[in-house]
């Protein structure tokens, strides 16, 4: 067996491990819900840069729902940049310690540079490996938060995060690798014909339930 079909039949082995495990946990009786997405751009950077290591419902949700509704022309670049130039991140984000503050500043400035000017000109940006690249060299950002990004303005994809490798490790999958669990979890969501955003959610909520976080994800 070459090796390209060899890795081929794990990432279906391990897929249908993951897709076995989610029937079987009650995946399909989960409401049918999509799966909220953004249309503002200043709100899908916060939430990027806000929600890893915070409580989604207590602190990010409040801060992002602020945003939409106390800057609804923050929906494009521009808007960000002056933001970013006039020292306001902090005030904009509600958030006083400086990692998250200089993360977003500098989301901000990439996207400038790379003219992205709003969610649907990124859309077309996180299917550029060069673009994506550049997110990737900024400090505190990982493919987790790419991922997440383009989860969040209705690309259908997967955000490994900690729920997501724990539910892997219940069916039995114990690599940590990054690209392999997205890889095979997409392809559990395929298996099970769910939408991956979908199912990235229910995966979400379903360990929130267990006991993994404390955290409610709102659709």
């Amino acid at each position: 067996m070459s090796s390209v079909k060899q890795i081929a039949v794990e990432n279906l082995k391990a897929a249908r491990a993951i897709a076995n495990l989610a029937a079987a946990e009650g995946v399909f009786a989960y409401p049918a819900k999509n799966r909220r997405s953004y249309f503002h751009l200043g709100a899908v950077v916060a939430d990027a840069v806000l929600q890893a290591g915070l409580n989604y419902s207590s602190v990010v949700r409040p801060r992002i729902n602020r945003i939409m509704a106390e800057y609804p022309d923050a929906d494009n670049v521009n808007v960000l940049i002056d933001i970013v130039h006039s020292g306001m991140a902090s005030e904009f984000l509600n958030w006083k310690h400086h990692v998250k503050t200089n993360r977003f500043e500098k989301l901000v400035i990439t996207l400038r540079d790379a003219d992205i000017k709003n969610v649907t000109i990124l859309r077309d940006g996180l299917h550029c490996e060069r673009f994506c690249q550049n997110l990737l060299s900024i400090k505190g950002v990982g493919p987790k938060t790419v991922d997440y990004m383009a989860c969040l303005i209705g690309i259908d994809s997967i955000a490994v995060d900690r729920h997501v490798r724990n539910f892997a490790k219940q069916a039995g999958i114990e690599s940590r690798d990054y690209n392999f669990l997205k890889t095979v979890s997409c392809l559990a969501a395929d298996l099970l014909a769910i939408r991956r955003r979908d199912f990235d959610a229910w995966i979400w909520a379903h360990q929130s339930k267990q006991g993994v976080s404390q955290l409610t994800f709102e659709f």
